[in-house]
């Protein structure tokens, strides 16, 4: 299954500064979940200043369950950076400028 995840940064006067300090784990993270396929694409919401307020990501997963476990172990949930986190099941139909089944 495939799913968009929009995740909001915390409005707290440390939020960006948190989300600076995580971000190498984060990324971290990314790079190990990517290894494994669920990875589709992902990158930051910017602020009419050019500042990240937050993060979108479609990742491929076999069910829910796994999409949760992948969230109840990725830094910007456990440090609290990501304070707003949907979750929508998606259909990406163009992968890699190729269209998808």
């Amino acid at each position: 299954m495939q799913f968009i995840i929009t995740a909001y940064d915390s409005t707290d006067p440390d939020g960006l500064a948190r989300r600076l300090e995580v971000r190498p784990r984060h990324l971290a993270n990314m790079q190990k979940v990517k290894g494994t396929g669920s990875v589709v694409c992902a990158g930051g919401i910017m602020n009419e200043e050019g500042k990240p307020r937050g993060s979108f990501l479609i990742m491929e997963f076999r069910d829910r369950e796994s999409l949760d476990d992948y969230l109840a172990h990725e830094p910007y949930v456990t440090e609290h950076v990501w304070q707003d986190i949907r979750v929508e099941p998606c259909n990406v139909v163009i992968k890699d400028d190729e269209m998808v089944k």
